[in-house]
């Protein structure tokens, strides 16, 4: 298996050998280490690595990605950061237009060839002794467009969705003693046409990176339904998920500290023995459910924000205590009852913002205070609500909305503003639109669905799901927007592109969106059109402080 350079420009190729996407759940490897806030399986990437930034593909220096090319007389960069913060290239602005547009013409699969940089990562690494022998997995949590990842010069893997994390598999390329990591972090390729945001252009590693052991039972992903009867009195929490495991296993769940339900089950091994490279066999997978009822629950609102914590303990064969996981839920329903949004059955208004993660110092590379900072400001402001316009955000945003009480519009990556527009003008034709009715570009976006989905399902502030931005219509958002209901009924689908392509205007948006629209014209739509809600998803735009 090798990375190819050219296969960049093909919508098609978007992930090579990345692990399934899964839920954003905090586990640590006993309850000491869970009350410490300490993980002794999980190893920060973040700080010094070393750095070459080349301006296009034959800049790069040849196999640096192997062990025998020292890297140690490069540059230093600290990760998380944008290059561009750090003084390679300077950060862009643009709105509708593409950022290459002005030194290459390219048209959609095609991507920049004479200027595209590529940022270089090198880290040089050595496991801790808690971490041997294990499955080893790579986080990338933001990069900024794509990256192709090499451990000791064997080729990783690819991801090209620059706001949700990506994560690969490392045991198989580990060696005893130092290793080294190598990450090409491209600026654009395909997937840089479905990124046309509105905000500063960066690249590089903004989000953090780090690696993670599996212990031997472990739980990949979990789905965590808090449900409420019609009644709004009566409450069942659904939990089910997916389990790395070998031999016999079982689960326990306390709520609130109260014990409240167990289930186990077996799963099997890939292969006896020790796998190659010394490392244990790798586990199977199996799955499992478990319904606890919950009599009066507490509800969850941003007036309110009530949350539950359930605590999932995870045992081997021999009884022996493995995984501790902990996970926030709180209970509420959001619906629309004809015309109208409701939460807990009543009836909702959004006072909300569109924002971008975003500090002046740093760009996107934004930090937990960061976040709360801006969500604590509008707290005091009376805003309810937010947009993560128009991207997935840091993951520590959901959480700190499911603490605060802010009801989130959690957008999906994509938009495509530079495409439509032409569209719109006239100046090309309806099957020009991006993704429009393009076939080779569903893929790509359907996995950007999934993506947004697993990673922030368990969030009680999470109301709507965005389908993303500017994009205008077509067969490809309805079925992004069909996706997100089969994977999840108990949200609504917002997309505000349908208001310019009424083409699939019924499948792909619960609600009537707009942008801009004066009062009056708001008021003379309702008058004919009161089917759905009305959001004004964007009503004023201010660059900087230009709005006061």
């Amino acid at each position: 298996m090798a990375f190819s350079f050219d296969a960049l420009a093909d919508p098609r190729y978007f992930a090579e050998h990345r692990a399934p996407a899964h839920s954003d759940h905090r586990w640590y490897p006993s309850d000491a280490d869970r009350a410490a806030a300490r993980n002794p399986l999980v190893l920060s990437l973040n700080g010094v690595w070393k750095f070459f930034h080349a301006r296009n593909e034959e800049q790069i220096p040849a196999a640096f990605e192997s062990p025998a090319f020292d890297c140690r007389g490069w540059a230093d960069i600290p990760v998380p950061a944008h290059i561009q913060m750090e003084g390679y290239g300077v950060p862009q602005y643009v709105n509708q237009q593409y950022p290459w547009d002005g030194w290459e013409a390219v048209e959609p699969g095609e991507i920049p060839r004479t200027y595209n940089p590529i940022a270089c990562y090198v880290k040089y690494f050595v496991l801790p002794e808690s971490m041997t022998g294990k499955r080893l997995f790579l986080s990338l949590q933001g990069a900024e467009s794509c990256a192709a990842v090499w451990l000791n010069g064997a080729y990783i893997g690819f991801s090209s969705n620059s706001f949700s994390p990506s994560e690969f598999e490392l045991t198989e390329a580990l060696v005893p003693g130092e290793n080294k990591l190598a990450i090409r972090v491209y600026k654009w390729c395909s997937g840089s046409w479905t990124e046309d945001q509105d905000f500063f252009r960066f690249s590089g590693l903004f989000r953090d990176v780090y690696l993670y052991a599996l212990p031997s039972v472990h739980l990949w992903d979990l789905k965590a339904e808090a449900l409420l009867d019609d009644s709004f009195t009566a409450g069942t929490l659904r939990l089910s998920g997916t389990l790395y495991v070998r031999g016999d296993w079982r689960l326990t769940v306390t709520l609130d500290g109260a014990e409240a339900g167990s289930v186990s089950g077996t799963g099997g091994a890939a292969s006896d023995g020790a796998a190659s490279g010394g490392q244990d066999a790798a586990p199977g997978t199996a799955s499992f459910s478990l319904e606890i009822p919950v009599p009066s629950p507490r509800l969850w609102s941003a007036e309110t924000p009530h949350l539950y914590e359930v605590v999932l303990r995870l045992y081997d064969a021999a009884g022996i205590l493995r995984e501790v996981t902990a996970q926030s839920v709180g209970f509420r329903r959001f619906e629309k009852r004809g015309g109208v949004l409701c939460l807990n059955g009543k009836r909702i208004v959004f006072c909300g913002v569109n924002r971008h993660d975003f500090a002046a110092p740093v760009g996107r590379a934004v930090t937990e205070q960061d976040i709360r900072r801006d969500l604590i400001t509008m707290k005091r402001h009376n805003i309810n609500a937010l947009r993560t316009s128009h991207y997935p955000n840091c993951a520590a945003l959901y959480r700190l909305c499911d603490e605060l009480g802010l009801y989130v519009m959690a957008e999906n990556n994509m938009e495509t503003h530079g495409v439509w527009n032409l569209v719109e003008a006239g100046a090309r034709p309806l099957d020009f639109a991006l993704p429009g009715d393009r076939a080779d570009w569903e893929p790509m976006l359907l996995d950007r669905v999934e993506s947004t989905y697993q990673t922030c399902k368990n969030h009680p502030s999470v109301l709507l799901w965005s389908l993303g931005n500017e994009s205008y219509g077509g067969s490809v958002i309805a079925h992004m927007a069909e996706r997100f209901r089969a994977l999840d009924s108990s949200r609504l689908i917002h997309y505000e592109g349908v208001f310019h392509d009424r083409r699939y205007s019924a499948v792909s948006s619960d609600i009537e969106s707009q942008m801009y629209t004066p009062a009056a014209d708001i008021r003379a739509f309702l008058r004919e059109h009161r089917e759905k809600p009305f959001l004004s998803c964007e009503y004023s735009h201010a660059m900087g402080n230009s709005c006061g």
